[in-house]
């Protein structure tokens, strides 16, 4: 697959989120050429390993995803169900290309829900 794939914990996010934690100008809607607010995105690598479980956390801010580049961001209910993964997810995978050649950088998908 060559979209890359960010999960955030939506149990972790909604408490930070009613307790006032995230500012206000983060639960504005973003518009094209706005700068993405900074955040660190807790993110489950690939590493080299003989493990089962070839994966380990890692922090990897905004700045590092977005800063720079122009990016498509899209985003899934839940990561790997049955109906992302049949109707949500496919378009953006075959027109990866044609949407790189608009001088695309990165196309992003988010999930809330799980980071599996």
């Amino acid at each position: 697959m060559k979209t890359i794939f960010t999960a955030l914990s939506s149990a972790l996010l909604l408490p930070f989120a009613l307790s006032g934690g995230l500012e206000s100008s983060w639960t504005t809607p973003l518009k094209e050429g706005d700068t993405v607010p900074s955040v660190t995105f807790k993110t489950r690598a690939r590493i080299e390993s003989e493990d089962e479980n070839p994966f380990d956390w890692k922090d990897i801010t905004s700045e590092d995803y977005f800063k720079g580049k122009r990016t498509v961001v899209f985003a899934l209910p839940g990561a790997f169900t049955p109906t992302c993964s049949a109707s949500h997810l496919p378009g953006y995978d075959a027109l990866y290309e044609d949407i790189k050649k608009y001088g695309i950088d990165e196309i992003y998908c988010l999930s809330v829900n799980d980071a599996f």
